[in-house]
């Protein structure tokens, strides 16, 4: 599956940062990783920490899916708002589901300090405002919820969100003080780059051809015809667990991003916080590390990647005049454009944990805006299942739910 189109502005900032080599001669571990995004990074960094012998493959280079693809927005707030969750799986999972989401972006910050990252990560705060007067019912309602939830939240007038964001076209909004960004791409090679050092074995443009799944571990066959002989097996593959698993469990999505060029008139204003409205598809907006501003949505539904690519230039443009007319103090050149595919779940949680078909194995996908918080929560969970351990949001995020 195309994941992405045309050459992502991470890809381009950062070029070639690290090689690996393919896989061709037989291997053991006690953990195979199946995924060299920004999540089967995460679960090797958990892996090795823990002292698993573990190796990763990817069948592409090194981070080049979806995780080149990612607007790398960090966010607690969960696609389907804390209200409907709450209504969706009741109150204490719909809170523990974002609770996790909100520590998640603290640990990765930790994770970032113990690996000396340069990849930019910044605790920013996170603004959800209404983009139609009719949305400012639901989203007090929103705001509610969270504050009963003891999450540290404020309400914003229009008045003060313009006067402060310069955002005339705000009908109120929820003030966050807890989100963040960072390059995903650039931390996924570092996350490597520092456990190779541990004992991590890395192979990219390394493709799993089929795996046997037997009772005590499994041998996974590669293109190359070498074999892995296994323990574990985890599933980072992203959209393309479709392929893979029978029933549907996922909706795909395009969604379409815009970089404009260098302009820190524009990013000193908004370098502090992440800004997002309750449109269908909602707009989302940061600024890089690099005094560029970065827009994304336009989001449809997924029929294939040629047809997602050709409409890129149109939904550029509409992009483009969504920021105009929502910002119209600021002109907005675009420097790079691009698509990639998410998916999107019922309940707007992930799915993480085993699965029927795949004895020995486990999935970590993040499907939803929130992929990589999602993917930090799974480093927890997969810890404690490796140790046979339950955790308290597997019933949550489990499939079949």
């Amino acid at each position: 599956m195309d994941l992405k189109s045309n050459e992502p502005f991470w890809l381009l900032k950062n070029g070639i940062i690290n090689s690996y080599p393919s896989l061709q001669t037989d291997q053991f571990c006690d953990v195979l990783i199946i995924g060299g995004g920004i999540t089967g990074s995460l679960m090797a960094h958990q892996c090795i920490k823990e002292g698993y012998n573990t190796i990763l493959i990817d069948k592409r280079e090194i981070a080049n899916g979806s995780s080149s693809a990612t607007t790398s927005m960090l966010q607690y707030e969960i696609d389907v708002p804390l209200y409907e969750l709450i209504e969706l799986i009741g109150e204490n999972g719909a809170v523990m589901s974002y609770k996790a989401c909100y520590d998640s972006i603290d640990t990765l910050n930790e994770i970032c300090k113990d690996i000396k990252s340069k990849a930019g990560f910044k605790k920013k705060k996170s603004l959800y405002f209404a983009a139609f007067k009719k949305d400012v019912e639901w989203l007090k309602k929103e705001f509610e919820a969270r504050e009963k939830g003891n999450f540290p939240v404020q309400w914003m007038e229009a008045e003060e969100i313009n006067t402060q964001y310069k955002i005339p076209t705000s009908y109120g909004g929820i003030l966050s003080s807890q989100g963040g960004s960072v390059d995903a791409f650039q931390l996924v090679h570092e996350l490597l780059a520092y456990n190779v050092k541990k004992g991590l074995k890395v192979y990219d443009k390394t493709e799993m051809i089929s795996v046997q799944y037997r009772k005590g571990d499994n041998i996974v066959e590669l293109k190359s015809g070498a074999k892995i002989k296994c323990k574990k097996i985890v599933y980072c593959v992203g959209y393309e667990s479709t392929n893979l698993i029978k029933e549907k469990f996922v909706d795909l999505l395009s969604t379409y991003a815009i970089v404009s060029e260098v302009n820190e008139k524009l990013t000193n204003v908004y370098r502090d916080i992440l800004l997002w409205n309750t449109a269908n598809p909602y707009l989302y907006m940061r600024t890089t590390d690099d005094h560029r501003m970065l827009i994304g949505g336009e989001d449809d539904e997924f029929y294939n990647p040629k047809l997602r690519d050709k409409i890129l230039t149109k939904k550029a443009k509409i992009l483009e005049k969504k920021f105009e007319k929502n910002f119209p103090d600021f002109k907005f050149l675009t420097d790079f454009a691009w698509t990639g595919t998410f998916g999107s779940t019922k309940d707007g949680l992930p799915y993480i944990g085993p699965h029927k078909d795949f004895k020995n194995s486990y999935f970590v996908l993040g499907f939803g805006g929130n992929g990589i918080t999602f993917s930090v929560i799974g480093m927890e969970m997969l810890s404690n299942w490796l140790k046979n351990e339950k955790h308290e949001l597997s019933q949550y995020f489990k499939f079949g739910r």
